[in-house]
């Protein structure tokens, strides 16, 4: 998060597990909890908005593939990211 954007401060409740995770997290990073959390939350904003990207290009790739070897294979993936293994 860069100094230029404004913050909102937010209060959450962890799990003791994840804040024990958390806690060493900053302290072997030397920053703060807080930062850590921020870091976390980006992280995985972002690998959603990744898997959503990739999802969509791989349903427009079964749009436009004729194959049926490959529109099996992009199905199969497709199946996989929805549903899980």
């Amino acid at each position: 998060m860069s100094a230029s954007r404004t913050s909102k401060r937010q209060s959450v409740s962890l799990p003791s597990g994840v804040a024990r995770k958390v806690e060493a997290m900053a302290r072997r990073r030397h920053t703060s909890a807080s930062r850590v959390i921020v870091e976390l939350i980006e992280d995985g904003l972002d690998a959603r908005e990744r898997e959503k990207k990739e999802f969509f290009d791989l349903a427009e790739l079964l749009a436009s593939s004729t194959d049926p070897k490959e529109q099996g294979r992009i199905k199969g993936e497709l199946a996989r990211m929805t549903f899980g293994s």
